[in-house]
């Protein structure tokens, strides 16, 4: 075959395979759809980024040439539910289940998505069980997914597991449940951000639970010295808690908006301080956001529907 010809194979090659690749990538943009939130929002997913298309890619590619690897099966789901596919990343782990049923980390992703779905009976069903199985064992680092700006993994399994746990209980307004898996998550005393996150749901439920003195002892860990690589809305909400910093700071931060898990916190705040006006407000500028798979999102539909829906 001369040079010319060859140049020629070469360039066409090339044009399929790019082809190939822009056909993948359409037919997930294609599979783009609408999620009815329980208070009647229809939300549309985002196109994903480049980014996140390829790293899914590439995880279903790990999985379909090694589907008996329970990596390959937590990766898959979890660059699936990334894309916010979260009714396929569950159907992952589901199968994952079946072949690894004495596996916590398929229990801890799929109870996750079962509160992206608003499916808490699920995910606690999930949650419990994983605790179990975690039970005498030794905790690990979970890995990220989507790293933080140090690439530092902040969490655990054990942590991850009891953290969610006590998310749904929380989210099913069973205060008790959650308090206590919450403190087990604190108890972990896995780094600072990791107590922060855990002891500001912890404060939250003691003052819904009318222990305001309770609540105050469960800020002694929090300080200005703590080192924070990634939760600092749940830090600076446990400073405003303990009276290190003035609700102004909360109001804005360098000039932009504030993220769900403050606003969330401080309608919270609002509410459990008897500010019913305020507090709703803040859920329904919270409510009238596009991150719909937040935890304050969440957490703030369901106070809506339970207190303040007309």
């Amino acid at each position: 075959m001369h040079a010319r010809q060859l140049i020629m194979v070469s360039l066409l090659l090339c044009v399929i395979s790019i082809s190939c690749k822009d056909q993948k990538t359409s037919e997930i943009k294609e599979e783009k759809k609408l999620f009815i939130t329980p208070i009647g929002k229809k939300v549309e997913i985002p196109v994903p980024s480049q980014k996140a298309l390829d790293q899914y890619q590439k995880a279903k590619q790990d999985y379909e040439s090694d589907p008996k690897n329970v990596e390959n099966i937590i990766w898959y789901g979890r660059r699936t539910g990334y894309l916010g596919k979260y009714e396929d990343a569950i159907q992952i782990y589901t199968e994952g289940i079946e072949k690894f049923s004495n596996d916590a980390r398929l229990y801890r992703h799929r109870g996750h998505r079962y509160i992206s779905i608003r499916e808490f009976d699920k995910a606690v069903a999930d949650l419990e069980f994983a605790t179990t199985l975690i039970e005498g064992k030794e905790n690990e680092i979970e890995p990220d997914g989507l790293p933080n700006a140090q690439n530092i993994p902040i969490s655990t399994i054990h942590g991850n597991i009891w953290y969610h746990l006590g998310l749904a209980y929380y989210l099913q307004n069973e205060m008790e449940k959650a308090y206590k898996a919450y403190l087990i998550c604190r108890n972990l005393k896995s780094n600072d951000d990791n107590i922060v996150s855990s002891t500001h749901w912890l404060y939250m439920i003691q003052r819904r639970l009318r222990k305001e003195e309770a609540a105050k002892i469960l800020l002694a860990p929090v300080n200005d010295q703590m080192s924070i690589i990634e939760n600092t809305s749940y830090y600076n909400l446990c400073k405003f808690y303990k009276g290190l910093i003035p609700v102004d700071s909360l109001q804005k931060n360098n000039g932009a908006a504030q993220d769900d898990a403050t606003k969330y916190g401080l309608a919270n705040w609002y509410f459990y301080n008897g500010d019913q006006e305020k507090a709703k407000k803040l859920i329904m500028e919270l409510l009238e956001g596009k991150s719909w798979n937040s935890f304050g999102y969440i957490a703030s539909e369901c106070d809506y529907l339970r207190y303040f829906m007309e």
